[in-house]
């Protein structure tokens, strides 16, 4: 398997690992979006919980120029960690929610 095969499938695993124990109810459904052609992948909610809307997303990558961006984590894991757990080199993690300015501190890619 090809690198950005693989992290394509590392991305939809953990995606579809917090869908499993999202705290979601039969008013609120857990969505997992995988656009493998342009790669984005997201995890987000929607529904209602009494007559208040639950949208947005819970966690989103993309995949850009042989990186795995970081683009939002709602969740308290930290995914960075679990990609590199996976066999992700931290060269290949961009955590794209800081500044440039900040992930160029940072012991994961830069851009």
């Amino acid at each position: 398997m090809d690198k950005l095969e693989q992290y394509r499938q590392f991305v939809q695993e953990i995606l579809s690992s917090h869908a499993e124990i999202a705290n979601t109810n039969n008013t609120v459904k857990d969505e997992l979006i995988f656009d493998t052609e342009r790669d984005h992948y997201q995890l987000a909610y929607v529904g209602w919980r009494g007559d208040k809307r639950v949208f947005g997303p819970v966690m989103h990558f993309d995949i850009i120029d042989g990186k795995i961006w970081i683009q939002y984590n709602g969740t308290e894991e930290s995914v960075a960690e679990r990609l590199e757990q996976m066999g992700v080199p931290t060269s290949d993690i961009v955590i794209g929610f800081h500044s440039a300015f900040k992930r160029q501190f940072s012991r994961y890619g830069k851009n």
